[in-house]
């Protein structure tokens, strides 16, 4: 086991070397000037079509509406990523590894719009009379015939990286925070967890999306509330804390307290590796619950679909980064959950681990039920609809099993299997390019043309 598990490291230390992250920032970063930074430019145009999407158009196809779909995808992204990732950049990379997260955000915002629109333009009608889509369909029907092996890749990928990074992770860090935190056992954790789920997953898309709606807005302005509290609390260390950001950014940050140190290189490899695990611009799976969306245009359920990197990453982890470095604990030598807890309980002393239990709980729950949809998607592509039963069923046994067992292989293999998703994902947005400015291109033609024939 330990032959195999050094294997599998150093694996995944190449598949998320400077390569990978250079192929996915770059990539991001060839679709923002294809599109000419419509991405970030349309910023407002992407709230206004989130406040727009609590309402699908009449007669339009898919099952949920827009809002529940990125609510859905959000659901999947927003998670312990926002809460221990940022931690853990910022504990190893200095406080410039947020600069580098925002950066992250911005070129993959085009990524995410780039995902969405592909994957709801090339979606298709499965047994059931539903919308699927994702990058298995974008490269199946964008590509051709001959590409079909490349969405297989995908899907299987995805199919198996689920059951990892989307569940037993997530409900080990669900029983492991409330363990701590209030001494709850873990299968007791795992237990609840998993009738929740069950009962969640029976109802398919329109009830994943239907709790998604509500309980990911809760849990995202319940974190800010709490965060912006803290920050009041510390206001006028706030504009030091931007300073100390960008200066770290671009020079070396010196050992102080119990953070060892790190170079410019360092402040940029783990903010931009964290940033993309927080949101998940490059690995396609924001389309699969997109593609569920009720509308008629790929490009409006893009700038929806871009909101969600917005949301996760510039506004969820600045949060998380703000209250650990004006709280001054970024500096104590803690990483992941315990650095964030540290940072709530420096201003509320006795209720801020608690509090962050709670977060980290509610954020990797709906982590769970944002997954168990993509990893159902992926297994439908490869084997047909007669799979959903018995996936749910699995799915929800694995939860259990995740709460009460000890993950680090698996978290690993997991890890690595994400790297092995993002390839055929970023392989189809590089080639599918061309259709993705063509099409962005004509929708804001007919835009702007729009007011003078009426």
């Amino acid at each position: 086991m330990e032959a195999l598990t050094q294997i599998i490291t150093a694996i995944n230390d190449i598949v998320w070397g400077p390569p990978m992250l250079v192929a996915i920032l770059g990539t991001g970063l060839y679709l923002q000037l294809r599109l000419r930074f419509m991405p970030i430019t349309r910023i407002l145009s992407g709230f206004v079509m989130v406040w727009r999407g609590r309402k699908a158009a009449p007669g339009a196809p898919g099952e949920i509406t827009p809002y529940a779909a990125l609510m859905t995808a959000l659901a999947a992204t927003v998670g312990t990523g926002n809460i221990a990732g940022v931690a853990t950049a910022i504990a190893l990379g200095g406080p410039g590894a947020m600069f580098w997260m925002w950066m992250t955000a911005l070129v993959g915002m085009a990524t995410k719009y780039s995902e969405v629109l592909l994957a709801v333009h090339y979606r298709e009608t499965d047994d059931h009379g539903e919308q699927v889509g994702g990058p298995m369909y974008a490269i199946k029907n964008g590509l051709g015939k001959g590409w079909r092996w490349l969405g297989a890749a995908f899907a299987i990928f995805g199919g198996l990286a689920g059951f990892g990074i989307g569940n037993m992770v997530q409900s080990n860090s669900i029983a492991g925070a409330l363990e701590t935190a209030f001494g709850i056992n873990p299968w007791v954790s795992g237990v609840v967890m998993a009738v929740f789920t069950g009962f969640v997953l029976l109802g398919g898309v329109k009830r994943i999306g239907a709790v998604a709606e509500k309980l990911v807005p809760f849990m995202c302005i319940g974190y800010i509330v709490a965060s912006v509290t803290v920050l009041g609390l510390y206001a006028d260390r706030i504009p030091a804390a931007f300073a100390l950001i960008f200066a770290s950014a671009f020079s070396p940050v010196a050992a102080t307290g119990g953070f060892a140190g790190a170079a410019v290189l360092m402040a940029m490899r783990y903010g931009v590796a964290r940033g993309i695990f927080s949101n998940e611009a490059g690995l396609g799976t924001a389309g699969i619950a997109q593609a569920a969306g009720q509308t008629r245009n790929a490009v409006e359920s893009g700038l929806v679909g871009m909101m969600g990197t917005f949301i996760d990453t510039i506004i969820v982890c600045t949060m998380t980064g703000l209250v650990l470095i004006v709280t001054g604990v970024w500096s104590s030598g803690l990483k992941g959950a315990a650095l964030s807890a540290a940072g709530f309980d420096a201003a509320f002393p006795g209720y801020g681990g608690q509090f962050l239990a709670v977060a980290i709980a509610v954020f990797a729950f709906t982590t769970i039920l944002g997954w168990a949809y993509y990893g159902e998607k992926c297994w439908e592509y490869l084997v047909g609809t007669a799979v959903e039963v018995p996936y749910r069923v699995l799915w929800t046994i694995f939860v259990l099993v995740g709460a009460v067992t000890q993950l680090d292989f698996v978290w690993l293999v997991a890890d690595t299997l994400n790297a092995f998703m993002a390839l055929p994902n970023l392989i189809s947005l590089l080639l599918l390019a061309p259709v993705i400015a063509r099409l962005t291109r004509e929708y804001w033609a007919k835009k702007a043309l729009a007011p003078r024939a009426a």
